[in-house]
């Protein structure tokens, strides 16, 4: 299975089997599979559900189904131990990023989220992503990790999306109700019959079903993400995947995740401001691959903030070279511009970031 980047969601069902706090006996497997991808060069990204499981047994509640500020005490001290029960299982550091519908609404905050996922993989960290159950509000929820995980994907520019579950993927019929139901192992477009085939959760925990993980699925694979769902119960089912093997269903992504990306820059982008090159950042765009530092800019124009699309621009020519995400805001560019990076934190205060525009964040024209 070819992929470079992938996030991993893992659900309640196999952080605490027993809804009875964490546990590692399916932990254990996900972990080394984890292990493993990293040896052999790919970047992995956890989306972890568990933790009002985990701390359900420390908090007081007189309900099999309790109320919103109970399980949000519940998620606030089962993080924790959530968290501790992941890291026993690497050598390498884990590092928790708790975030909101509203953080990845917010452009400032989500190129935040975006750069600080990208350093943690520069350095060998595990990351691992939770909605931030404790202070969210209905309004600022994502809701599910399914859905979290496809957005975080999305934020991270993942090529490859694990959706895991005790299930073996999509049926086209309910397997609880008829033993004939037939799993599915190849979908290549997510029609309305498709969600028909969605059933419920019996997981008194778990806040997603089988739905969710097809709207996850279809936000992934309109961004040219490959998508699977997968038992993440069965130990072999990781062995197949290293294998080049699909054990459960899988949805194909339109196209390739870097050329989604890219026509979306290109295309679907609205361009808020300009920014002018000098020679030198020119060549360095054009022919090394290079982003965009400060000290290659000689000209700043437009009223945009920090998250929006810019076009770059070749001062000499006046000609449009190439387009992307800028880190700061024209104020503030126009305060750095021409300065070195290390400048940066004495100019403004603080360094967001060393570079204007990641490669990442940039498509040349």
């Amino acid at each position: 299975m070819n992929f470079n980047r992938a996030v991993i969601k893992v659900g309640s069902a196999l952080v605490a089997p027993d809804n009875n706090g964490c546990s590692g006996k399916y932990i254990l497997a996900i972990a080394r599979f984890i292990t493993e991808c990293q040896q052999a060069g790919k970047e992995i990204i956890i989306v972890s559900s568990g933790s009002v499981a985990a701390g359900r047994q420390l908090i007081k509640h007189g309900s099999p189904i309790p109320s919103i500020p109970t399980k949000q005490a519940m998620a606030s001290v089962g993080q924790m131990k959530m968290m501790a029960n992941w890291q026993r299982f690497f050598d390498v550091p884990c590092s928790q990023l708790l975030i909101t519908h509203g953080d990845l609404k917010d452009r400032q905050r989500y190129i935040n989220i975006k750069n600080t996922l990208r350093i943690l993989l520069e350095n060998g960290v595990i990351p691992i992503v939770n909605e931030n159950d404790t202070v969210a509000t209905d309004e600022l929820k994502v809701g599910d990790n399914d859905n979290l995980a496809a957005l975080v994907a999305l934020v991270s520019e993942a090529d490859c999306l694990f959706i895991l579950s005790d299930i073996d993927g999509l049926y086209d019929q309910d397997p609880r109700e008829n033993p004939k139901a037939n799993l599915l192992p190849e979908i290549h477009e997510i029609t309305a019959e498709i969600y028909a085939m969605a059933g419920t959760t019996n997981n008194v925990i778990a806040t997603g079903g089988m739905r969710t993980k097809i709207q996850a699925a279809d936000k992934a694979v309109e961004n040219g993400i490959e998508t699977y769902i997968l038992n993440g119960s069965r130990s072999e089912v990781f062995q197949q995947i290293l294998k080049g093997e699909n054990p459960g269903t899988h949805f194909s992504a339109k196209q390739a995740a870097t050329k989604a990306r890219k026509h979306w820059l290109k295309h679907t982008l609205k361009s808020s401001g300009k920014v002018y090159l000098d020679k030198g950042a020119v060549h360095a765009v054009i022919h090394q691959g290079a982003s965009l530092l400060p000290s290659g800019v000689s000209q700043v124009d437009g009223d945009f903030v920090a998250g929006e699309s810019v076009d770059i621009i070749d001062a000499h020519s006046k000609k449009a070279i190439a387009k992307g995400i800028c880190q700061y805001s024209q104020r503030d560019l126009l305060r750095i511009m021409g300065c070195n990076s290390d400048d940066i934190i004495t100019l403004l205060g603080c360094c967001p970031s060393k570079v204007i525009i990641h490669r990442d964040d940039m498509v040349v024209l």
